[in-house]
């Protein structure tokens, strides 16, 4: 499979290397804006092929990924969309999708974002074990391809991921309450402690304090534009963060043990619930459904699984004869999932059998 990877940093370069130690007979060409990152991904074994524009990059790719940062991207899509063929599948890695929606429209862009990374940056941190169990977000839209959105879901599984549908609505608000208020929490607090120590010896921290801002000022450049993009979704987390505390510090002030004592045991459990579908498995069974040969049909039985927390562990399409229809077989882990899944899909007036 020939890959082409747009822009060479810590996803793009863990992409790089994740391909070639995971993907069989994968190629990989480069572009980056700055050299010496191809030249490093050319030296790490990343790449194979540095590509010396996005053209170049994209000349006989089956799979393309733009690695930018977020107000980079529309301009690197349409860029790429332009240069890629026709059986080509576009995809980006940026954690504010509605910046993009503009390129949904095309058949071969099925937007992404890996939730996964580090407080580093850099082609010389990519790891290929990066995506090792982390979620893949995809947001396809109406027209999406149902053979390239395939393509690309074999291609993240491969990768070691697990690629989950949803909208982009509901990814930009979900990602601004676990993702980016935790980045907006933790450069507060950093800041907060130390201006409390201003002038003095700053004093020794435990690790809760160093668990809570390891994020602190991650690359400022990636996340100014995650925060001007989704800055609307962001910023009503942080008023419900704000009013929370409020409540918080009115009980630490009227000594209300009771209440304190509640608050603890309610975060206790509603960590455990938030966490417990993280390590959630199963006997995988396969459901095999037959749907019209129509734009788009794949990516709504995906987003419909997608929004009941139902994860395709594999997929596999296969086209009648006469192209007027198709059978999509998925692989889902769990008892409960499976019957789920199946309850949803004849939701959507799709019977559902045993695969042959």
């Amino acid at each position: 499979m020939r890959i082409a990877v747009l822009g060479l940093g810590l996803i793009g370069g863990s992409i790089s290397l994740a391909s070639h130690a995971s993907v069989a007979a994968a190629e990989v060409a480069g572009y980056d804006v700055e050299p010496v990152a191809v030249q490093a991904a050319l030296g790490r074994g990343a790449i194979d092929r540095a590509a010396s524009s996005v053209p170049d990059a994209l000349a006989g790719a089956d799979a393309c990924f733009c690695c930018a940062p977020v107000g980079a991207l529309p301009e690197l899509v349409t860029e790429a969309l332009a240069a890629a063929g026709p059986d080509c599948v576009v995809s980006d890695v940026g954690s504010v999708k509605r910046v993009i929606a503009a390129s949904s429209a095309d058949p071969r862009f099925v937007p992404g974002h890996p939730v996964a990374g580090a407080e580093t940056a850099g082609i010389e941190h990519a790891r290929a074990d990066l995506f090792d169990g982390a979620t893949w977000y995809l947001t396809p839209g109406s027209e999406a391809s149902g053979v390239l959105y395939e393509r690309l879901h074999r291609l993240l599984v491969g990768l070691g991921s697990s690629p989950v549908a949803i909208d982009p609505e509901t990814h930009d608000r979900l990602l601004a309450a676990v993702s980016h208020l935790p980045h907006v929490l933790a450069n507060v607090l950093v800041s907060r402690v130390a201006g409390l120590v201003d002038g003095e010896g700053l004093p020794r921290v435990g690790p809760s304090f160093r668990d809570a801002t390891r994020v602190a000022g991650a690359n400022p450049a990636i996340w100014g534009d995650i925060y001007a993009a989704n800055g609307p979704a962001i910023a009503a987390e942080v008023d419900a963060a704000a009013a929370r505390l409020t409540e918080v510090a009115d009980a630490l002030r009227a000594g209300d043990a009771e209440a304190i004592a509640a608050w603890g045991r309610a975060a206790r459990s509603d960590r455990a619930r938030v966490l417990a579908t993280e390590g959630a498995e199963g006997p995988v069974h396969e459901l095999r459904i037959v749907v019209p040969n129509r734009p788009g049909i794949v990516a709504e039985v995906a987003l419909a699984l997608g929004r009941a927390g139902v994860n395709i562990a594999d997929m596999a399409l296969a086209p009648a004869s006469d192209m007027s229809s198709g059978a999509i077989t998925l692989s889902v882990a769990g008892d409960a999932t499976a019957a789920r899944a199946r309850e949803l899909i004849e939701e959507l007036g799709f019977p559902v059998g045993a695969p042959v």
